[in-house]
């Protein structure tokens, strides 16, 4: 008789964001003639920029005729995509990073579970708390940690690292040294970030120390503090010890296009094997490539126009995010990020936990967010606000959250 994979029965109940949607379907079924305004899952709500559409368009054209007719993809991807990311988002920052290290995929989220194929079931993972619930959930899922503890909030063989506003949401070196580091800067779901010489101090504890820092940059472009890094391999000895996901996701809108890329170095090895082979290899084993059509679009982000008009929609997100932030804070409500990320992380008032100001909200007010305990224990009393509706529904989101 076959069996079943029993590290999914660790996991306790389903996934964040599918309770939520389960409890907006419930409510809005059970009031149909409410309007309800939604600042939770960080799903885009702006069309995709002009360029996009129109390299879109040309390369559904060359895919009617034999002559420019693409199947495949090359494994790591096509290399006008992997040269121009690797030029545009890393050597012009001086970044040494090339484009045979960088692999085109369908997304970030995919990528930091996909990428835990090619280590070893005996590495010990940290991550921040509040944390993204997928780089938890796919290592429960394969095997990498205990069970859940109810109580605590947490797995069992996983070293957690408090965010909290006491320390800017910035983890602290772990008591006990892990294998594996997660870290996401702009942080989801807090809005948080990490200077250059701090992130320094994490790449130097990661070579000293033989860890591996997987780095979720999906937010980078939301970043107006110049003297933030963009990308781990601005740190010195980063190409050591790192591996950088990226998302077109929320920089160019791609949630529905699905596009994005993980830099494995060609010199960071583990026990002496190059991981960049390793990944290759898995790559090319059970991945047939990002569409031609989508890699072609993803191109367009990178030429002049399109650079502009996707600036131009994360400027509109961002407005929505200093909206959010200040009108709040002018409220009375302690806030936090908004500055650098597309989130906002609230304090739950009145000692509400994260649920019940769900509630309270969804209630009261028509308004969905996302409990912080749904990313982990140090979650817990506080809420976040995406800011990737419409300016309208956001301001009037707002307005409603006020007059509670």
């Amino acid at each position: 008789m076959f069996t079943i994979n029993k590290n999914y029965l660790k996991l306790p109940g389903s996934y964040l964001f599918s309770d939520i949607a389960r409890r907006i379907a419930a409510y809005q079924n059970a009031n149909p003639e409410k309007e309800i305004l939604r600042l939770g899952i960080g799903d885009v709500t702006q069309p995709l920029a002009p360029a996009i559409i129109e390299a879109l368009h040309g390369a559904v054209e060359e895919m009617a005729h034999a002559e420019t007719f693409h199947g495949y993809a090359p494994d790591r991807g096509y290399g006008f995509l992997r040269e121009v990311i690797a030029k545009m988002d890393y050597q012009d920052r001086g970044c040494d990073i090339e484009p045979d290290e960088i692999f085109i995929s369908d997304g970030a989220k995919c990528d930091s579970g996909n990428i835990q194929e090619i280590l070893g079931m005996e590495n010990k993972i940290a991550v921040c708390d509040p944390v993204y619930p997928v780089y938890v959930d796919t290592n429960v899922m394969a095997g990498r940690t205990g069970l859940y503890d109810q109580k605590t909030q947490s797995f069992d063989g996983v070293i957690y690292m408090p965010c909290t506003a006491e320390n800017d949401f910035v983890p602290e070196f772990p008591k006990e040294k892990p294998d594996v580091i997660y870290l996401c800067f702009p942080n989801n779901p807090t809005g948080g970030t990490i200077t250059k010489p701090q992130l320094q101090e994490w790449v130097d504890y990661a070579n000293k120390n033989g860890v591996l820092i997987i780095y979720d940059a999906a937010y980078e472009a939301y970043i107006t503090e110049e003297e933030l890094p963009h990308s781990i391999y601005e740190c010195e000895g980063a190409e050591t010890c790192a591996i950088e996901l990226r998302s077109f996701s929320k920089n160019a809108g791609f949630t529905g296009v699905r596009l994005g890329f993980a830099v494995v170095p060609k010199k960071l090895k583990a026990e002496g094997v190059s991981l960049n082979d390793l990944w290759a290899r898995r790559h090319g084993t059970k991945y047939n490539g990002a569409p031609y059509i989508v890699q072609k679009a993803g191109a367009a982000v990178y030429t002049e126009e399109g650079q502009a008009q996707v600036k131009e929609q994360v400027a509109y997100y961002m407005r929505n995010a200093h909206m959010i932030y200040h009108d709040l804070k002018a409220a009375g409500y302690s806030v936090y990020g908004g500055v650098n990320a597309p989130y906002v992380w609230l304090k739950t008032p009145g000692n509400q936990t994260s649920w019940e100001f769900f509630d309270t909200l969804l209630n009261q007010a028509n308004v969905v967010g996302t409990p912080g305990s749904g990313f982990g224990a140090h979650g817990e009393g506080y809420f976040r606000l995406s800011a990737f509706g419409t300016y309208e529904n956001t301001k009037k989101a707002i307005e409603r959250i006020i007059k509670m």
